[in-house]
């Protein structure tokens, strides 16, 4: 598998390497469901969590006062990470994580990066030296060095529990950091989230977890009839990374060389295909895209006899984004095939309350909610 984050500040740091991607630019999207989920965001409250599996318990963590946050830079988005510790004192496994945004009007998206010993010092004192509660980090944690992807929260998600036998370790010392996507276009105020983690004794040994990323690049002309200095390509990329930092831009032009060869190909429809170089089974997956995305589907060795998915959305929704089991694990060899493939429509910033105000632009990955992603998630094993 690819294994891929945003790498330091923004930029697109790939473990395993990407090649042979395309577009479909005059793939019309599909139609919109009869009960449409792109007229706006709406959050709910999370169901309580399931009854605790044998050896687990519950640990909570986060903001310990109630943050306020500012976009930077002209922006309408902040992201916000803070350093949380989980006390631990002996080797454990994260078996589920259940989070809680306080304020969900604000809140896009969590990340959980686990640190070891000597990052969560280093992020100490990156905190320690940024006015306020924690720091910006555009992209990742904004702390030097791997940090491993534990758990996320996106709308849509209750309580996320591992397979039965699986977790992410966490040996005693880690911290992590809680990166929190804030959107300052719908809503506004404080917010003051959490996470209830779901912990196992390390004692009994659980096969470890990690989280792998399939991403493909967003060409999305403006809608038709849409006008303005933001239709031009150059010029949107260049408000990205006025917004974001010059890695943001950079992480654009990666994605166009890794996936479509070097030259945009603007369409609604983007894919990539990775390759995977190391042996394991996917156990659960996700998709993310914002408010424009109308599709997202993840498959593994496409157009072969060997063809699986891995994930089908034909009709995403941006409040129902749950990491969920696959009905049946899916093992991978190297050799194999990942390709992620998003169908976005410009057409929809009109109907959205948080978007239509705004002028038109060409869109291209960006961390905003008014820009797009194209992000298969999936948590699996080694082996």
């Amino acid at each position: 598998m690819r294994f891929s984050r945003l790498g330091a500040a923004g930029a697109l740091a790939v473990v395993l390497l990407a090649a042979g991607c395309g577009a479909d630019p005059a793939a019309d999207p599909p139609a919109a469901p009869a009960t449409d989920p792109h007229t706006g965001h709406s959050a709910g409250s999370a169901p309580p969590p399931a009854p605790l599996r044998t050896g687990e318990r519950f640990a909570d963590i986060g903001l310990s006062r109630p943050y306020k946050p500012a976009a930077p830079n002209g922006g309408t988005d902040e992201y916000r990470c803070f350093l949380v510790d989980p006390q631990l004192t002996e080797p454990a496994y994260l078996t589920g994580s259940r989070f809680l945004p306080q304020n969900a009007a604000i809140v896009h998206h969590a990340i959980f990066y686990r640190l070891d010993p000597e990052q969560a010092k280093a992020a100490g004192q990156v905190d320690a030296d940024t006015p306020g509660e924690g720091w910006t980090c555009f992209g990742d944690s904004g702390v030097q060095g791997e940090t491993a992807w534990v758990a996320h929260w996106a709308p849509g998600a209750g309580e996320t529990l591992m397979p039965a036998g699986y977790g992410f370790e966490m040996p005693p010392g880690s911290k992590l950091v809680m990166q929190v996507h804030y959107n300052l276009l719908g809503g506004a105020g404080s917010d003051q989230s959490g996470m209830q983690m779901r912990l196992a004794d390390g004692k009994t040994q659980l096969k470890p977890l990690e989280t792998a990323l399939a991403m493909a690049p967003i060409e999305l002309p403006c809608e038709p009839g849409g006008t303005g200095p933001l239709c031009d390509r150059e010029t949107a990329v260049a408000d990205v990374a006025k917004r974001f930092g010059e890695e943001s831009g950079q992480t654009v032009d990666q994605l166009v060389q890794w996936c479509s060869g070097g030259t945009p190909k603007p369409g609604n429809t983007q894919s990539c295909d990775q390759p995977i170089e190391q042996a394991g089974t996917i156990h659960m997956a996700a998709g993310h895209m914002h408010l424009l995305g109308r599709s997202i589907k993840v498959e593994l060795n496409p157009g072969t006899a060997r063809a699986q998915t891995v994930l089908d959305q034909p009709n995403y929704n941006f409040d129902n984004q749950a990491l969920v089991p696959l009905a049946k694990p899916i093992k991978v060899t190297g050799g194999d095939v990942v390709r992620v493939t998003c169908t976005h429509d410009a057409t929809l910033r009109a109907k959205l309350p948080q978007l239509k105000s705004l002028p038109s632009r060409y869109v291209v990955w960006g961390e905003g909610t008014s820009d797009e992603m194209c992000l298969g998630i999936m948590v699996m094993s080694a082996g």
